[in-house]
C-alpha cells in the first residue's frame, strides 16, 4: 500500500513467518487491519501513510517448508519514541489472512546515519579546499602590504633619499642605511624612518636632522659597525640600536625591529662596548690556532676591495629587475636565465638548500657572506643584489655584482666589458696562487 513520499528518520525491519501459503498483499493486509483502532488514532497506520509520516511498506517474501516467510521493511518520519511504538505493534500481528503467524522487529535503523556519513566526508572535502586556499590568501596579503608600503615611499631633499611620510613631522628620527631597510620598518608601521642613501652625509640630511632626536639603526655585522663609525663623526646622533647578531635590519621581523630599538644605547656607550668587544676578538684570536684557508676558495677582501663586477643579463631579466626593486624579494634562475622559484629575501638562503639547478640568483636586498657560503655549496655562478656587504670568503667561480653594474645584453659594449672582466679574474686568481704563502710555510 502506498502513501505520499517519505523522507525517513527510522526504518523499522521485522520478520513475518507464516503458516500457510500467502500472498504480499494478505500480510500489508493484515499490518493495517491488525493494527487498527489498537494504539489510537494519532497513530493509525492508514492515516500516517496519508500524511506521510510513515512511507510505502515492502515486503519481501520466500517459501520455506510449507511456510512463508516475509521481510518487512517500514520507513517512518516519526520521532523516536513514536517509531519505537510502532515497531512494537507490528509485534502483536499473529494471523495472516486463515493462517496463524509470528512476528518479530529485527531492528530499527536510523536513516539518517549514512547522511551523517556523507556530510562528514564533504566536509572534509571542503576543508581541505579551503587548506588550499590559504597561501593564495597570503599571497593577497603580502600584495596589499607591498603596494601600501610602496605608496607610504616618500623622497626626501636633492639626493632623493628614501623616507617614511612621517619624517618631517616626527620629533624622532630613526635613521637606517638603504631604501629596503626603510621599506621593512614601513612594514611594521614605523612611519618616522630615513635612509642615509650612502657614506656621504648629504647638506639636505644634516638639515633635516638638526631639532630632531635621531636613533640610528645599523645591520648587525661588522659592516654595521663601520657604518655607525662613520656616521657619529659626521652627523648629530643621540642613540644607535643594532640588529641582532649577524642580522640585516631588512630582513628583521616586528619583534626583533621593537626588541632593537628598546636596546637602543647612547653614542659613548656604544663606541665603549665596540672597544671591548674589540680587544676581547684580539685575545681569542691570540689564543686561536691559525688556520690557512683553501687557496682556490679564498680572496682577501683587502686584496679585492672592489668586488662589484659587471654582469650581462638578458634584456628580460634586466626588465625584471626594476620590477624587483622595493619589493624585498628575490629570483632564482637556472643556467639559461630560466626562472625558478621568487622568494622574499628573508627566505632566500633556506630556499637555495632546497632548489636544484640554481645558478642566477638576484635580490632586493644585500649580498651576505651567508649567501655568498651558500651559493658556493649549491653551485651559484652568479650573485646580484643592490650592495654587497662585509665578505671575507669569496668563492673564485661565483661572480658577485649590484645593480648598478648589470647591463642588459642587447646593449654591445658590455659584451667586450663581461670578457674583460673574466680575464681580469683569471689575472688575479693566478697570482694569488702564485703569491698565496703554504699552510706548512706560516706554520
Amino acid at each position: 500500500m502506498g502513501g505520499l513520499p517519505v523522507s525517513p528518520k527510522y526504518v523499522i525491519r521485522a520478520r513475518i513467518e507464516v503458516k500457510g501459503n500467502v500472498e504480499k498483499h494478505d500480510i500489508i493486509g493484515a499490518i493495517f487491519g491488525q493494527a487498527e483502532g489498537l494504539i489510537g488514532n494519532e497513530l493509525d497506520l492508514r492515516e500516517l501513510q496519508k500524511l506521510g509520516r510513515i512511507g510505502r511498506i515492502e515486503v519481501e517474501m520466500k517459501q520455506q517448508d510449507g511456510n512463508v516467510v516475509a521481510e518487512v521493511e517500514i520507513p517512518t518520519n516519526l520521532d523516536m519514541a513514536e517509531t519505537a511504538i510502532i515497531a512494537a505493534t507490528i509485534e502483536t500481528i499473529d494471523k495472516v489472512g486463515p493462517y496463524p503467524a509470528r512476528s518479530e522487529v529485527v531492528s530499527i535503523e536510523d536513516a539518517r546515519a549514512e547522511k551523517r556519513q556523507k556530510i562528514i566526508e564533504r566536509a572534509v572535502e571542503l576543508y581541505k579546499k579551503l587548506q588550499e586556499s590559504i597561501p593564495e590568501s597570503k599571497e593577497l596579503v603580502e600584495e596589499v602590504l607591498r603596494r601600501v608600503r610602496s605608496a607610504e615611499l616618500v623622497e626626501y631633499g636633492e639626493e632623493k633619499l628614501p623616507g617614511g611620510p612621517d619624517v618631517k613631522t616626527s620629533d624622532t628620527i630613526i635613521l637606517v642605511e638603504g631604501r629596503a631597510d626603510v621599506l621593512n620598518l614601513l612594514r611594521y608601521g614605523y612611519k618616522n624612518v630615513l635612509a642615509l642613501g650612502g657614506a656621504t652625509i648629504p647638506p639636505s640630511l644634516r638639515e633635516l636632522l638638526s631639532n630632531k632626536k635621531v636613533i640610528l639603526f645599523v645591520d648587525g655585522d661588522r659592516g654595521g659597525e663601520l657604518i655607525a663609525r662613520n656616521v657619529v663623526n659626521s652627523l648629530k646622533v643621540d642613540y644607535i640600536a643594532r640588529a641582532p647578531q649577524g642580522r640585516e635590519v631588512e630582513e628583521l621581523t616586528a619583534k626583533e625591529i621593537a626588541r632593537s630599538l628598546q636596546n637602543a644605547v647612547p653614542v659613548k656607550d656604544f663606541l665603549e662596548e665596540l672597544e671591548k668587544e674589540k680587544k676581547l676578538q684580539k685575545e681569542r684570536e691570540t689564543k686561536a690556532e691559525v688556520i690557512v684557508p683553501p687557496t682556490k676558495l679564498i680572496k682577501s677582501i683587502k686584496k679585492n676591495p672592489d668586488m662589484a663586477q659587471e654582469v650581462v643579463v638578458p634584456l628580460e631579466v634586466y626588465q625584471k629587475m626594476d620590477e624587483l626593486k622595493g619589493t624585498l624579494e628575490a629570483i632564482i634562475y637556472d643556467d639559461n636565465w630560466q626562472m625558478l622559484e621568487r622568494v622574499p629575501v628573508r627566505d632566500l638562503v633556506n630556499k637555495l638548500k632546497e632548489v636544484d639547478k640554481a645558478v642566477h640568483v638576484v635580490l632586493d636586498g644585500i649580498i651576505t657572506q651567508r649567501l655568498v657560503d651558500i651559493a658556493y655549496t649549491k653551485g651559484v655562478k652568479t650573485l646580484i643584489g643592490v650592495r654587497i656587504g662585509e665578505i671575507i670568503r669569496k668563492p673564485d667561480n661565483t661572480v658577485l655584482a649590484t645593480f648598478s653594474t648589470v647591463k642588459p645584453e642587447s646593449s654591445p659594449e658590455t659584451s667586450v666589458q663581461q670578457e674583460n672582466a673574466n680575464s681580469n679574474t683569471e689575472n688575479q686568481e693566478t697570482v694569488h696562487q702564485e703569491n698565496q704563502p703554504s699552510a706548512q710555510a706560516q706554520q
